[in-house]
């Protein structure tokens, strides 16, 4: 960590090493936190382990999607905590504590990319890079009152990175507005291949309808002041079917990317992965195979909905954050919940954006967008432009 204090638990205690950054740049002058899943220059990579972080050699090269902002004119402040092997979304980890979350200090950060969020909401950092394969950016976001972006998956390198399922995996950002969003993204993006035009607004509602009252009250202010067609999303087989889909795939992906290291280093399994190891290593060819058929059908579906111009309004997650003391029974439900939202844009590919909203029993909650693969930053400056219209106190 190069930053003289780290008040809220968000980057690793690792030894200071300077990083070497471009002296101007459109990211000139601001700050960057990276999860601890990227290689930095001069650094090892711990991925939320104790085992691999003592397996870790010091990199000698960065990652292609940090260096992009290096290059770009970022400065490089630390590197930050992560769930372990990034198979989580609460952002406890066993080993390495919980970064607190400002915007709600007695509530989950929400992971795998807590401390990506946490740095960027306590303001110790501008920018945050974290990954989200099932949504460890978007949740975090949501739970920080952060702006967030899942992009359209393969978009951003992920060479330097550890895999947890190669499929879902991708390189999140976040930041505490648009325009720094939106920067950043510029930086490792490239150009979009399609958006540009006047955005034909869509409501998920059906993922809507799996709202409470409390975050469906936040969803529905955003979403009044828009001529959006309602539209079912889920496939005939529902939310939970395509939940368990997902499910299928990642674990399937996480087999044979985490799984065998797992397995050859003993790794002691803490709750939550021992659950996750057990149904990966489950999985056959042919639950896999009928899984991602789904998929198949499901992303042709998705993108015929939303052609070239369509963006639709969606909840990221179903509620705000838990608090720190929950009982088991709101660890082990509260997942499911949210993952049933979170995998449309998994299991579709496309890219997602999450705007801070409103608050939700003193927590933050925020409201996404989903729009065409290919147009993330016009989504971001879609995002942006309807943020505006609901004016300061939004």
């Amino acid at each position: 960590m190069l930053l003289a204090d780290d008040p809220v638990h968000a980057f690793m205690p690792y030894p200071p090493v300077p990083v070497d950054s471009a002296a101007d740049g459109p990211l000139a002058g601001l700050t960057l936190a990276v999860k601890d899943l990227f290689d930095v220059a001069g650094y090892r990579t711990g991925c939320g382990s104790p085992l691999k972080l003592a397996e870790s050699d010091v990199k000698t090269r960065t990652a292609p999607a940090i260096q992009a902002l290096l290059d770009a004119g970022a400065r490089f402040v630390g590197k930050t905590h992560t769930d372990e092997l990034a198979w989580s979304l609460y952002g406890l980890n066993p080993h390495f504590g919980a970064p607190i979350n400002t915007a709600a200090p007695d509530r989950i950060p929400g992971g795998s990319s807590s401390g990506s969020a946490a740095a960027v909401a306590a303001g110790l950092a501008d920018i945050g890079v974290g990954t989200d394969t099932g949504g460890s950016v978007r949740a975090p976001s949501s739970f920080c009152g952060l702006w967030g972006l899942r992009p359209s998956h393969g978009r951003i390198s992920l060479d330097g990175c550890m895999a947890l399922a190669p499929s879902f995996d991708t390189c999140g950002l976040f930041a505490r507005d648009p325009a720094v969003l939106a920067a950043a993204g510029a930086a490792v993006l490239g150009p979009d291949t399609t958006g540009g035009a006047e955005a034909r607004l869509l409501l998920a509602r059906d993922m809507a309808d799996r709202l409470a009252p409390g975050p469906r009250a936040v969803f529905d202010t955003v979403a009044a002041g828009f001529d959006a067609a309602p539209v079912a999303i889920y496939p005939d087989i529902g939310a939970a079917g395509l939940y368990a889909n997902y499910r299928v795939l990642q674990g399937a992906d996480a087999k044979r990317a985490v799984v065998p290291w797992m397995e050859r280093s003993r790794m002691p399994l803490s709750a939550g992965i021992d659950q996750r190891f057990a149904h990966a290593r489950s999985i056959t060819e042919g639950e896999e195979s009928v899984a991602n058929a789904v998929r198949a059908g499901f992303r042709t579906a998705m993108d015929a909905l939303l052609g070239s111009d369509g963006v639709l309004i969606a909840p990221a997650v179903h509620d705000a954050p838990f608090r720190l003391d929950a009982g088991p029974e709101v660890f082990d439900g509260f997942r499911h919940d949210a993952m049933a939202l979170l995998c449309v844009a998994g299991m579709s590919g496309l890219p997602q954006v999450v705007m801070p909203a409103g608050m939700v029993d003193g927590a933050p909650y925020g409201v996404s967008l989903i729009g065409p693969r290919g147009s993330d930053l016009w989504l971001i400056g879609v995002a942006a432009r309807i943020a505006a219209s609901r004016g300061p106190s939004a």
